[in-house]
């Protein structure tokens, strides 16, 4: 007998799953990946919630820069078959699916499709990774404003979309998802158009992973930091006087991986 609050047959759930701590899945998020008929996931969930997802009822369909892939018409397909033959899917994102995670994309094509779907908002690594680095992207003294930009375009495009010339002249904090492999093309663009460069820079691995990581710098440096401490995708990088502030709570900030960080900061 079905409960209050199971998914319906037939209906596609778009779920964010947050920056990858278990924890910090909403409480719909965990009902609806218990009792979903199948939930199709990438890897940017992490494997502390992907493990816990019940193998038999799982597809990936994660894509990986430079390798094997499930392209995004194939998931599109996917989701409408599987809820036309009568199952509850969850589609499983990291951070929140509207938020650079191609959820609006999916949920235009069920609309199209006549396939009712479900949209269940996640925690977004553009807040979460800062702030459990101790960065927050806004403060009363140094950020009013935040951009919220992308790293990594459709690759379709004739030319970019991110004006980091206006960026730069705007001010405030700019926080930058997926850009860990393109961080000296916009860390110069931002130079180019202006930019101080010794406006603090920040990059968050894996945010609230065990294996989180950060490193610090500044527009000019920050390259040289990313390279010394090794950090790689999944990262979120903050670029603005917030990045300054965990200098300032680091010895007492509980979010470090056991306390600790993972390893030393470094600053080039």
């Amino acid at each position: 007998m079905s409960e209050p609050g199971d998914p319906k047959p037939g209906t596609v759930y778009l779920v964010g799953s947050g920056p990858g701590d278990p924890e910090l899945l909403t409480v719909k998020a965990k009902r609806l990946l218990e009792r979903a008929d199948v939930v199709l996931h990438d890897r940017l969930p992490g494997p502390a919630i992907i493990d816990q997802l019940p193998a038999d009822r799982c597809e990936d369909v994660g894509k990986r820069a430079g390798g094997d892939r499930t392209s995004q018409p194939e998931i599109n397909e996917r989701l409408v078959e599987l809820a036309s033959a009568g199952n509850s899917v969850v589609r499983l994102k990291g951070g929140d699916s509207f938020v650079f995670g191609r959820g609006g994309e999916e949920a235009e094509y069920l609309a199209a499709r006549d396939v009712p779907f479900e949209v269940v908002p996640g925690v977004t690594s553009a807040t979460a990774a800062p702030a459990v680095a101790g960065i927050p992207i806004t403060h009363r003294d140094h950020a009013s404003s935040v951009s919220l930009v992308t790293g990594h375009e459709d690759p379709d495009k004739e030319e970019s979309a991110v004006d980091w010339e206006a960026l730069a002249a705007l001010g405030g904090t700019i926080v930058v998802l997926m850009g860990v492999s393109r961080l000296p093309d916009y860390t110069d663009a931002l130079l180019e158009a202006g930019a101080d460069p010794e406006t603090p820079v920040a990059l968050v691995e894996r945010a609230t992973w065990p294996e989180q990581r950060v490193a610090t710098g500044t527009l000019e440096t920050i390259v040289a930091a990313r390279d010394e401490v090794g950090i790689e995708p999944p990262a979120v990088t903050v670029v603005g006087e917030v990045a300054a502030t965990r200098d300032r709570v680091l010895e007492y900030l509980a979010n470090e991986p056991d306390g600790e960080p993972v390893e030393p900061d470094t600053e080039v």
